[in-house]
């Protein structure tokens, strides 16, 4: 086999690579889009539920309840949900609580002292709830 045949075959070879690692981008691309739209709807739907649960919907919110559940249930049958693990984290569940007392629930952690880089103008640190964390009610009376 000649000098030139070996090329060419790690050439095909690469080509080959190549291209299975775009298929997979493109995989992993359509999915996580699948997920946002997913995530989307369901905000949407649970929205509509809280404004309707807390008297606050409008004549047409049970028809865009079932329309969003409709919708719902189609991305669910051509895209799959993971509705197994919840996005925010549930009351008294471990990673509310952090393992240590006191740590204000699921807010992401400090990242640094105040005044370092990554914090922004106002006060929050990249990747931060723009939310302010829950007041402490468990008697810090100061």
């Amino acid at each position: 086999m000649g000098l030139m045949d070996k090329v060419k075959a790690q050439a095909n070879q690469l080509a080959q690579k190549t291209q299975e690692a775009a298929q997979e981008g493109k995989a992993r691309l359509d999915q996580a889009q699948a997920n946002r739209r997913g995530d989307a709807l369901l905000r949407q739907l649970g929205a509509l539920v809280f404004a309707e649960r807390t008297g606050r919907g409008t004549a047409d919110s049970q028809a865009k309840i079932d329309e969003l559940i409709s919708t719902i249930s189609a991305h669910e049958r051509e895209n799959g949900l993971n509705l197994s693990q919840p996005t925010v984290p549930q009351p008294g569940s471990p990673a509310e609580s952090g393992g240590s007392s006191g740590s204000g629930g699921s807010y992401p952690a400090d990242s640094g002292p105040a005044g370092t880089s990554q914090d922004t103008p106002g006060g929050f640190q990249t990747g931060q709830s723009f939310f302010p964390p829950p007041e402490d009610t468990e008697g810090s009376q100061g």
